[in-house]
């Protein structure tokens, strides 16, 4: 189990000039939602996430040696152009990350990111993007320290990438990765994330998850505000309790293949999250009348047809519809006739548990 002092490099910091990484990283959905987090990043419950497959962010990252070290120094490019608009949260992440990473300011970055899924389309990005960043400044400590072992490489990558995007540390490695502190699940902290270390139930591999684009306009209310309102929220420690008690029973219900479970505590979860937003001061709402229309005729479909079809959300009006592998031929016909009138642009993703992380050669 690592503590967060083994994550500060004291190597050395020569015999590296230059050189280059790639790695892709996936986007992640919660299950078991995090929401309120305490200093550095830390969450204030545990949760649980299915890592995603196609919704992913690519990152190369080339380096070289300066002759002098002063501040942070990197160029950032979106989709092959400048895009200044993404400097002051490197800046940010870099300035967070330093203690770890001391050699930073030893080099000048190029940073070249790309999307799989359409920018500004409403899917959080940050978590896929800091994962991939972290990934690859995990590469040139690899060159640093060639010793390294994957388990520390991992692991510092998931703190890392922690520190620029609290959900990011989900999208480092595993299909079913579980962040924060959780007495049942061993291994679990709250500086990175874990892979889930129970055998998942044949129902619940190769999920799929189909997203429906309900608004891809800009959030009036930051995860970053949100998170801060549940500092002396009236609910709030119930909240936190609450989510204890949902990771132990869908630790269980993964490893049982419950699916009539797993659908009630992931859109209650669903429901949990945006009833935080409801009952902050100030009060917000995020979901939109269509994420209301998707969400009922789900539970019509369901109730008619008995599918095992289930929506959860994450911090804005997006819905994520999850089912089987087995049941995706009439799912997605019924997603296609009745839920996509109801996306901006008819726009939908399909998608599906991945891996994690991946290196690019």
């Amino acid at each position: 189990m690592f503590l967060e002092k083994d994550f500060v490099y004291n190597g050395t910091l020569d015999g590296v000039e230059n050189g280059n990484s790639e790695w892709s990283a996936p986007s992640n959905i919660a299950l078991v939602k995090y929401w309120g987090k305490k200093e550095h990043q830390i969450p204030a419950n545990p949760s649980v996430s299915f890592t995603l497959n196609n919704c992913k962010t690519i990152t190369k990252v080339s380096f070289s040696k300066k002759e002098s070290i002063t501040g942070f120094s990197f160029d950032l490019l979106f989709e092959g152009k400048e895009k200044e608009s993404f400097r002051p949260k490197i800046q940010k992440f870099f300035e967070r990350i330093e203690t770890y990473c001391p050699y930073l300011k030893n080099f000048h970055f190029v940073i070249d990111t790309l999307n799989t899924f359409p920018h500004s389309s409403g899917i959080a990005s940050s978590a896929s993007g800091m994962a991939a960043l972290a990934m690859n400044i995990m590469d040139l400590e690899k060159a640093l320290n060639p010793q390294m072992n994957e388990a520390y490489f991992y692991s510092k990558a998931s703190f890392l990438a922690r520190l620029g995007s609290g959900s990011a540390c989900r999208s480092i490695k595993g299909n079913v990765v579980v962040w924060g502190t959780h007495k049942e699940i061993e291994g679990s902290s709250d500086l990175f994330g874990v892979e889930f270390p129970g055998q998942i139930h044949e129902n619940f591999k190769n999920y799929q998850d189909t997203i429906l684009l309900v608004d891809k306009g800009e959030k009036q209310v930051s995860s970053t505000v949100g998170h801060d309102l549940m500092h002396n929220h009236p609910y709030a420690e119930k909240r936190f309790e609450q989510a204890h008690v949902n990771l132990s029973q869908i630790k269980n219900i993964l490893e049982t293949g419950d699916v009539e479970n797993f659908i009630k505590i992931v859109e209650s979860e669903a429901l949990t999250l945006h009833a935080m937003m409801l009952t902050s001061m100030p009060y917000y709402i995020l979901m939109k009348p269509n994420t209301l229309e998707i969400i009922n005729r789900i539970w019509k479909y369901r109730s008619e047809t008995g599918t095992p079809v289930c929506f959860t959300l994450d911090a804005g009006a997006n819905v994520h519809v999850l089912y089987p592998e087995s049941v995706k031929e009439k799912v997605v016909a019924f997603i296609q006739q009745e839920l996509v009138g109801y996306c901006q642009n008819s726009q939908y993703i399909c998608d599906e548990i991945g891996k994690g992380s991946e290196k690019i050669n």
